[in-house]
């Protein structure tokens, strides 16, 4: 069993069950799949998308489907059911070892990592990050990269919002970024201290 999984259902379960939002551990939220997104656009070159897909399936170890255009857009000089893309998704075993892989691997050699969005939900369950560039994940040789390839890195849980979502892949490792508060001066705090009583004058 992954070391992920198990943690999640030895010590994150019983976690979620503890704080009273859940009845039972068939109703705590759930990893349910991964989806790995990423586009070469509308190039003319075959081999960008060739590329595409060798990087993609060593990234996540698993063979890509390729995307094609629902409809025709000029101005892009994209045309319906043209290739522009692949795609993965991970489920079971493989995903929890991607989750690792990304969390302990990956995200420590982004640029300049002051932790994941918190406003990346779509309110639904689902949290998605943008990755800039394949150089992040070790599995990749720099030396054979010809192109700069980004991509869309979908989590998909069983939650029922975000702030449900975010507990879930917070206790899975998924480092957050931490929220600074502002905290701003009070025109009561601006203002000069009152000098209080006076003394009453002494008759002669």
């Amino acid at each position: 069993m992954n070391a992920l999984l198990e943690h999640y259902r030895k010590k994150i379960v019983p976690e979620l069950l503890a704080g009273g939002r859940y009845k039972n551990a068939m109703e705590a939220p759930r990893m349910l799949k991964i989806v790995l997104n990423t586009c070469v656009g509308s190039t003319p070159e075959k081999q960008a998308l060739e590329e595409a897909v060798k990087e993609m399936a060593i990234v996540s170890g698993q063979k890509p489907v390729i995307t094609r255009a629902k409809k025709s857009i000029s101005n892009f000089k994209l045309r319906k059911d043209q290739e522009i893309g692949c795609k993965v998704t991970l489920r079971g075993a493989r995903m929890y070892e991607f989750m690792e892989r990304f969390f302990n691997t990956a995200l420590p050699r982004v640029r300049d990592f002051r932790g994941m969005a918190n406003r990346a939900f779509d309110g639904r369950g689902a949290y998605t990050y943008g990755v800039d560039d394949q150089t992040i994940f070790p599995e990749i040789e720099l030396d054979k990269i010809k192109r700069k390839l980004g991509m869309d890195i979908t989590f998909v849980t069983t939650a029922l919002g975000a702030e449900q979502t975010k507990e879930l892949l917070k206790l899975l490792g998924m480092p957050f970024a931490i929220v600074q508060v502002k905290v701003e001066k009070s025109e009561v705090g601006d203002k000069k201290p009152s000098p209080g009583p006076q003394p009453l004058p002494v008759s002669p």
